[in-house]
C-alpha cells in the first residue's frame, strides 16, 4: 500500500493550482469554490492508491534519443516530437546513459558536438513506488523525468511530472461526472469510447471479440502495436467487425478509442 501522501505534498500541489499561495491570506479565507476544489483534491490524494506502472508512458511510446545521433538527427526528433527533454538510449535501446535537456543543444556546433558532454543524469524509479511519493522526489530532487525500472531492472516505460499532474487533475475534474470511473462509454449501439488502458481482457469479454496479441496487457498496447507507431487523432483500422478511431492523444501515448461495431 503506497505512503499516504504528506502535508508538503498537499502544500506543493496548491501551490501549482494557485490555492492559499498568498501567505498574508491563510486558507480560511479562500472563495468557498476553492475550498471545495481543495476538498477534492485531498480526498482524491488521501485515497488514491495508484503506483507508477498504471500511469507511466510504457517503453514503446517512449520518444528517445540514441546515444550515436548526431546532432541533426536529434534536432529531427525534437521537431518532430516537440518535448523538453529526452532519455538517451544505448544502441540496443536497453539503457538510459543520460537525460538531454533541449536547452543545452543552444549554441551547438555540429563538428564539435558530443552528446555525452552535455546529458544529466538519470532518475531510476521502480514500477511499484507510489505515484505521490514519486512527485515529492520530483520535487525535492529538481528532476521533471524518471525512467520506470521492472522487476528485472529492464526499462518498462517513462514518466514525468506533467504526466502525474495530469493524471491528479484529470480524477479532480472527473469527479464532476458521474461516469467517472467508467472505462467504457456508450454513444449508441454501435460506438463505445474506450479508454485506451483498459485491461484486454475486459475488453474482449465486453465485446465478444477476441484479440489475438498475447504480449499486450491493454488496449492502448494492442492498438500501438497493430499501428507500429503512436497514432494520431482520426488514425483508424479495422480489428475483424470492429473499426477503432483515435479519438485523444497527444505526442506521448494514446487516450481514447472509439469502437465501433462494422456491419
Amino acid at each position: 500500500m503506497p505512503d499516504e501522501p504528506s502535508q508538503s505534498f498537499l502544500s506543493y500541489l496548491k501551490n501549482l493550482i494557485g490555492i492559499g499561495t498568498n501567505k498574508e491570506e491563510p486558507l480560511k479565507n479562500i472563495e468557498p469554490e476553492d475550498e471545495r476544489i481543495e476538498e477534492l483534491i485531498e480526498n482524491v490524494l488521501n485515497i488514491r492508491d495508484s503506483v507508477v506502472k498504471e500511469i507511466m508512458i510504457p517503453k514503446i511510446n517512449i520518444s528517445f534519443i540514441k546515444e550515436d545521433d548526431n546532432l541533426a538527427e536529434i534536432y529531427a526528433v525534437v521537431n518532430d516530437t516537440k518535448h523538453s527533454r529526452y532519455p538517451v538510449f544505448d544502441s540496443e535501446n536497453n539503457r538510459a546513459i543520460g537525460i538531454l535537456h533541449v536547452k543545452d543543444l543552444i549554441g551547438s556546433d555540429e563538428e564539435a558536438f558530443k552528446l555525452a558532454d552535455i546529458l544529466r543524469e538519470v532518475k531510476y524509479i521502480p514500477e511499484s513506488q507510489s505515484v505521490t511519493s514519486l512527485l515529492e522526489d520530483f520535487k525535492k530532487d529538481r528532476v521533471h523525468l524518471a525512467i520506470v525500472l521492472d522487476e528485472y531492472g529492464m526499462i518498462s516505460g517513462l514518466i514525468t511530472i506533467e504526466d502525474i499532474l495530469e493524471e491528479i487533475v484529470g480524477e479532480i475534474e472527473d469527479e464532476f461526472y458521474e461516469e467517472k470511473n467508467n472505462e467504457i462509454i456508450k454513444i449508441n449501439d454501435k460506438e463505445f469510447i474506450v479508454s485506451s488502458t483498459i485491461e484486454k481482457e475486459k475488453f474482449e469479454e465486453f465485446f465478444s471479440h477476441e484479440l489475438n496479441c498475447p504480449d499486450v496487457e491493454s488496449l492502448g498496447g494492442f492498438v500501438l502495436k497493430e499501428f507500429g507507431h503512436l497514432p494520431k487523432v482520426g488514425e483508424k483500422i479495422e480489428v475483424g467487425n470492429l473499426e477503432m478511431t483515435i479519438t485523444s492523444a497527444d505526442q506521448r501515448k494514446i487516450k481514447k478509442i472509439t469502437v465501433r461495431k462494422v456491419d
